[in-house]
């Protein structure tokens, strides 16, 4: 069974090409339960442009690229937690932004990894300041008693840190994604295959 939630330590920092990547590679259906913001390219579009797997619907699209705790309330929604389960089977959830970014005034992605009790996979820049976010983002899921499968860094190689947040944070490095030019379907599946080892993810 290949079933993970992916989330990060910022918004911004590459998770949605990692999720990608990774449905890409176990073809795994994407989910991106909430998606704030509609001007631009969507998650679900990324990701379907990037990888050629199923892209099932969001559960809420709100207009303004916003947490989804305001979004919603700017469009006027009131987000239904009962809404939020993940459907059976292969799947590859992503969140929005970091790990406790509000889904409703009371509750946080977090909160709902740890009900959902799907192994989380946290992306992690390897840009300064990353140690910080990481360890963070990690203690802050644990407490929870969220299941954290391991941590995939983003971006060029930074040994150190990345070696100190697995060490410090107890959970097991799962690779590295470099920083990719182009970007396109086929050089990120060469990427992962390259920086992952596929056995890792079910």
């Amino acid at each position: 069974m290949t079933r993970f939630v992916v989330t990060g330590t910022d918004t911004g920092i590459g998770k949605t090409v990692f999720a990608a990547a990774l449905a890409g590679a176990t073809r795994a259906p994407y989910w991106k339960p909430i998606q704030s913001g509609l001007e631009d390219e969507t998650d679900s579009e990324v990701v379907a442009r990037l990888a050629n797997v199923a892209i099932l619907p969001e559960a809420y699209r709100l207009n303004t690229p916003a947490s989804p705790h305001l979004a919603a309330e700017i469009d006027h929604i009131t987000i239904d937690l009962a809404e939020l389960t993940p459907p059976l089977g292969n799947l590859i959830i992503e969140g929005a932004g970091g790990a406790l970014v509000p889904v409703t005034r009371t509750t946080l992605y977090a909160d709902l990894f740890a009900r959902w009790q799907i192994p989380v996979i946290v992306c992690a820049r390897t840009a300064l300041g990353t140690i910080n976010h990481s360890l963070l983002t990690i203690e802050a899921l644990r407490s929870r008693g969220a299941p954290i499968h391991g941590v995939a860094f983003l971006g060029d190689a930074v040994k150190d840190s990345e070696a100190i947040i697995a060490e410090i944070g107890g959970v097991r490095p799962l690779g590295r994604l470099p920083i990719l030019d182009p970007l396109t379907n086929e050089t990120l599946a060469a990427a992962f295959n390259s920086n992952f080892d596929r056995a890792d993810f079910g």
